[in-house]
């Protein structure tokens, strides 16, 4: 009787008060001759017309001609639905086969599985839990990302002719639904981080909100209400100022446009590279592009316009412009700075402030730079090194005083000393020129030149100058000779130019030019 549909009855009933005959109104409704029998005598039971019929609901007329009494005899009782459907929502890890198994246990005459699934089913619907609901998606605010779930073996290797498999990553967004895929060898962290950054620069602006699922690579760890992202992929978001939203676990539908992206292009990319074999990701992504550029411009079925053209007048002028650099994905450390305040990264030592000296610091490394910060805060920086021959990259001002003196001192050359020299005055300078001259090797000068030099702080540059002045006329080019003059106080006296005018002292041993006459 349940497959006598409400419909049937009423046409039953119509064609009998027409006197259409039992054998023909079986024929015309597609019935059995029992069925339609015992359907009569229920009606006739009930007093039931065919006006009465007609002035019923479906659900009425079905249960005064087959009542649910009857239908609850010949099967089991439902399970509580609303329990499974608790567990469901309160355990992601359960399913309903499992649950399904504990029910069969504890109950003594219990659905079969199929029955028990579509019985679950119809219980959702009725309760409104299969009920789905559509949003007007605003211009150019989400871009949703994900790894396709196909893989196809598309990379082939020239030497050997192996091929490998390749991963296409999939980006929708905004109102438009535009596309982006681009093919990876493997799904690790730099390529994900790679592949987000190449969605916005095809998209040639920045959304407000990016909402990948829960892959490791996205999301360190799941919490229900604050999920802790990946810290490369958070200083990505950070950098692009936009916000990451991870989609809920076993909730595809927070991301039901790039799960519906998906599916298209595993179908309309992939199948049409199935018979096709590269050897190189820039082959294939070339090709991927070309796929994209004539779906993106392919008519919508159900909108006017393509999905470029509405990303053009509706997402793109809602969105902000990209920044100039790109993100570089940065590289972390933990380390200890050492005694000589610098710390280990990629076989080169990079200085830091001595103060530091014991410290736990972190290493944070882009392409061109290397950062140090402590207790989250940078401290210092200093461009990446891939030079294997410089093994330290050291800036004065982390040194101590002492230490930064004599690196100071042992950094001159000749030049230096003379240009110092030069700055106090030009006797200077020739003596200090004559002193690095003197020797074959003018490094041996140099302790005596810088000794010369420093008197300048103990007496004046103006002294000094006058010392190397006197020292010049008496030919004395060294630094004993300069220290003398200053030390006596010699500077500061008149210079003799000869000694024919001098008056001879008075006294009564000395004749004088008369005794010779």
């Amino acid at each position: 009787m349940r497959r006598f549909t409400t419909v049937k009855i009423r046409e039953a009933l119509r064609l009998r008060e027409l006197n259409i005959s039992n054998v023909q109104i079986s024929r015309s409704i597609k019935c059995g001759r029992s069925t339609l029998i015992e359907v009569f005598r229920r009606c006739s039971e009930l007093g039931l017309d065919y006006a009465q019929a007609s002035r019923m609901s479906n659900s009425d007329l079905e249960q005064l001609i087959d009542p649910p009494e009857q239908i609850k005899e010949a099967k089991p009782s439902d399970p509580d639905f609303a329990y499974i459907q608790q567990q469901l929502e309160e355990f992601p890890n359960l399913n309903r086969k499992f649950l399904w198994d504990e029910y069969a246990r504890r109950t003594p005459n219990p659905l079969q599985y199929s029955q028990f699934c579509e019985r679950f089913r119809t219980w959702r619907k009725e309760n409104s839990k299969e009920v789905t609901l559509s949003l007007e998606r605003k211009p150019g605010e989400v871009m949703e990302v994900d790894w396709a779930g196909d893989t196809m073996n598309l990379l082939c290797d020239r030497a050997t002719g192996a091929l490998n498999k390749v991963y296409l990553f999939v980006a929708t967004i905004g109102n438009s639904d535009l596309f982006f895929a681009e093919a990876f060898t493997n799904t690790r962290l730099d390529n994900w981080i790679q592949a987000n950054t190449d969605a916005l620069e095809f998209f040639g602006a920045l959304p407000r909100i990016v909402t990948p699922d829960n892959t490791k690579t996205a999301v360190y760890s799941h919490e229900r209400y604050d999920p802790i992202l990946n810290v490369a992929y958070r200083e990505w978001a950070e950098f692009y100022c936009v916000a990451v939203i991870p989609a809920r676990p076993k909730k595809p539908r927070d991301k039901n446009m790039v799960e519906n992206g998906v599916g298209y292009l595993e179908t309309w990319v992939l199948g049409r590279l199935r018979h096709r074999y590269f050897f190189s990701m820039t082959e294939l992504n070339q090709e991927i592009r070309k796929i994209l550029q004539e779906l993106n411009d392919k008519p919508y079925q159900k909108r006017e316009g393509t999905r470029q053209s509405v990303y053009r007048k509706i997402d793109r002028p809602a969105m902000r412009p990209l920044p100039t650099a790109r993100f570089e994905r940065p590289e972390y450390k933990n380390c200890t700075v050492g005694l000589n305040y610098h710390i280990e990264f990629e076989k080169c030592n990079y200085s830091v402030p001595y103060k530091y000296i014991h410290k736990k610091v972190t290493v944070r490394a882009t392409n061109t730079t290397v950062e140090i910060l402590y207790d989250n805060q940078r401290i210092c920086s200093h461009p990446r090194n891939y030079d294997p021959h410089k093994r330290y990259i050291t800036d004065k001002n982390h040194m101590p005083e002492k230490h930064r003196g004599y690196v100071e001192q042992i950094d001159w050359d000749g030049n230096r000393y003379r240009n110092w020299a030069k700055k106090i005055g030009p006797q200077t300078h020739a003596v200090v020129d004559a002193m690095l001259t003197a020797h074959e090797i003018e490094e041996q000068a140099y302790k005596s030149c810088m000794g010369l030099l420093q008197l300048s702080k103990k007496y004046g540059s103006e002294r000094l100058e006058s010392a190397c002045t006197r020292a010049v006329e008496l030919g004395g080019f060294r630094y004993t000779t300069v220290k003398n003059i200053l030390k006596n106080d010699q500077d500061q006296r008149p210079i003799q130019t000869g000694t024919d005018n001098l008056a001879l002292p008075q006294h009564r041993n000395i004749r004088g030019s008369e005794y010779y006459k």
